[in-house]
């Protein structure tokens, strides 16, 4: 298990990247290097969180991520529950506080939460003391997903120095940009954004640090890393561009695309993929994607998230 001495992320909430220090991501990296071993075992059960418990609240859909936590839990030793939007008393007309309240009575030691408001994770730190992890919110972030991000960049490329990463797509809508971003740039890698100009917030053409181009042409050549983002039309509104063919024709990434990037470039996407739109089958399922490792390593980042704010890292045995 990695322990520090300065660092330590035992009872902190999860909210966003830009809460966190270069010294914070590069424990949880650690760390779940280490938990990476554990999916590996033919018996993936360890008992550093025995006795805890765990509640995934999601009032947004998803896969990946629910599932991901929901395994990391188990894996770890914990009693997790999972609690949906159309399966509970929130259909019912029951707030945000009183969903929150009541589980919190339950004895829950972290709360898992996804909620489509901006800033819901953040409001749930002052009603409970559970410890928040944001799973996602609206826009905003998507910590989980920019840490197994760096950590797969990392597992592929050893390192961050000189590595540039481009981010292409619908970054207004994405969590996951911000996330990435965030994270990158506290790691020193070089960040590249494209896509429709009506695509791209505007408060980040005065960021430092963040190269920002017209064409995915110029942000794709000679770049490391490729991270496609999914037309988020659940999002959007109407007329941000004019069609999703138009759209691939001009910003999806195809092979003719990936050949401007470097030759041992990483693909990533966060899913779920729109294939023919913001990417070709082809580069999906190409030998330059890392997309099914990073669902592989999505557990593991998670198993090292809940064991560092449940436990600290210290004191507790990990690998049994």
């Amino acid at each position: 298990m990695v322990e520090s001495k300065n660092v330590s992320l035992r009872g902190k909430n999860v909210l966003g990247l830009e809460y966190f220090s270069a010294d914070e991501i590069e424990l949880v990296l650690q760390t779940a290097k280490e938990m990476k071993n554990i999916i590996k075992r033919d018996i993936k059960k360890v008992p550093t969180l025995r006795g805890k418990a765990i509640v995934n609240l999601f009032y947004e859909p998803s896969t990946r991520t629910r599932s991901s936590f929901e395994l990391a839990g188990k894996y770890l030793g914990a009693d997790v529950i999972n609690i949906t939007a159309g399966s509970s008393s929130i259909v019912k007309g029951e707030s945000l506080r009183d969903t929150l309240l009541t589980v919190e009575d339950m004895g829950i030691d972290a709360i898992v939460m996804r909620h489509k408001a901006e800033g819901a994770p953040e409001y749930a730190t002052k009603v409970v003391k559970a410890a928040i992890v944001n799973a996602g919110d609206g826009a905003h972030a998507h910590p989980s997903q920019g840490l197994l991000d760096l950590f797969t960049i990392r597992q592929y490329k050893g390192g961050f120095k000189g590595i540039k990463c481009a981010i292409i797509g619908d970054i207004l809508h994405s969590r996951v940009a911000r996330s990435d971003i965030w994270g990158m740039r506290k790691m020193g890698i070089e960040v590249h954004l494209a896509g429709p100009k009506t695509l791209i917030p505007r408060f980040l053409y005065k960021e430092k640090g963040i190269f920002i181009h017209d064409r995915i042409e110029d942000a794709i050549e000679n770049a490391d890393v490729i991270n496609v983002l999914r037309i988020q039309l659940e999002r959007q509104k109407s007329g941000l561009f004019p069609s999703t063919r138009e759209y691939a024709r001009i910003f999806g990434l195809n092979d003719k695309r990936l050949a401007l990037a470097k030759k041992d470039v990483l693909v990533m996407h966060p899913g779920p993929m729109n294939k023919g739109w913001e990417i070709s089958p082809k580069v999906a399922y190409s030998s330059n994607s890392v997309i099914q490792e990073q669902v592989k390593n999505g557990v593991a980042v998670r198993m090292a998230i809940l064991t560092l704010i449940l436990t600290g890292g210290k004191g507790n045995e990990v690998i049994a």
